[in-house]
C-alpha cells in the first residue's frame, strides 16, 4: 500500500491476508512493566502466592491473566520455599510513623483459650493505638475472615474507619476477603514480620512517648 497506490482490500487479497489480521493490534501488557510490578509486590508480600499477587495486580488495573502471572512468577523464582530461613525474607528495620490522633491506626489480633471441657475459645480484639481504647471484642469458637469484616463494618457505622490497621500474618487476616474490603475503603493493612510480635510492642512504646 505504501509502494503502490492500491487499497487495503486489494493488497490483502494479493497477499492472501485477512483484513482483520492486518488491522490487529496487540492488547498484551508490556512484559517488563508487569514483571517489575510483580517483583515489587512479591518483596512487599513475600508470603503471598501467585494467585494473591495476581489479585493485587487486577485491583491496580492491570489486565492480565492469572496463567501469565504464574509463568512470570515461576520464571523469576518468586515462589516461597517451605524450608528456608526467615532471614531470607527479613524486611529492613523501619521506624513507624508516630500516631498523633485518635482513629489514625487500629491494632487487630486474636487471643485464644481453652474451656474446662476442652473446647477452644477465641476472641477478636480491636484496639485504637493512640487512645488505647478497646473498640470491639468478638468472642466465639471460630472467627473467620467474613466475621472479621462484619465486626469492622459495625465499627465503620458507629465510629468510622482508620487509615491504617496493624495486624499479624494469621490466615484470617491475610485472606483475600479482608484485603478486598480494605482496598474498597482505602485502608492500609500493615503486617508485622512473621514471628516478630514485639513489633506491636514498639508501636505501644511510641504511644507512651507521645503522652
Amino acid at each position: 500500500m505504501q509502494a503502490h497506490p492500491i487499497s487495503e482490500r486489494r493488497a490483502c487479497r494479493l497477499l492472501a491476508l485477512g483484513r482483520s489480521s492486518c488491522r490487529y493490534q496487540s492488547r498484551q501488557v508490556e512484559a517488563s512493566a508487569v514483571l517489575t510490578r510483580l517483583r515489587e509486590l512479591a518483596e512487599q508480600r513475600p508470603r503471598f502466592g501467585y494467585r494473591r499477587l495476581w489479585a493485587l495486580l487486577r485491583r491496580e488495573g492491570w489486565t492480565i491473566n492469572h496463567k501469565r502471572v504464574y509463568r512470570l512468577y515461576t520464571k523469576e523464582w518468586l515462589a516461597m520455599r517451605c524450608k528456608v530461613s526467615q532471614r531470607r525474607f527479613a524486611r529492613p528495620a523501619t521506624i513507624p510513623t508516630p500516631i498523633t490522633i485518635v482513629n489514625q491506626q487500629w491494632s487487630l489480633d486474636f487471643i485464644s483459650d481453652t474451656l474446662c471441657s476442652g473446647r477452644k475459645l477465641r476472641t477478636l480484639n480491636i484496639l485504637d493505638v493512640y487512645s488505647r481504647e478497646c473498640l470491639a471484642i468478638e468472642v466465639d469458637t471460630s472467627l473467620g475472615a467474613q466475621r472479621v469484616v462484619r465486626v469492622l463494618e459495625q465499627l465503620r457505622h458507629t465510629r468510622g474507619l482508620p487509615k491504617v490497621i496493624k495486624l499479624d500474618n494469621g490466615p484470617e487476616l491475610t485472606s483475600q476477603v479482608l484485603a478486598a474490603w480494605a482496598a474498597q475503603h482505602e485502608i492500609v493493612l500493615e503486617f508485622i514480620e512473621p514471628g516478630k510480635p514485639t513489633q506491636n510492642a514498639y508501636s505501644n512504646f511510641q504511644v507512651k512517648e507521645l503522652y
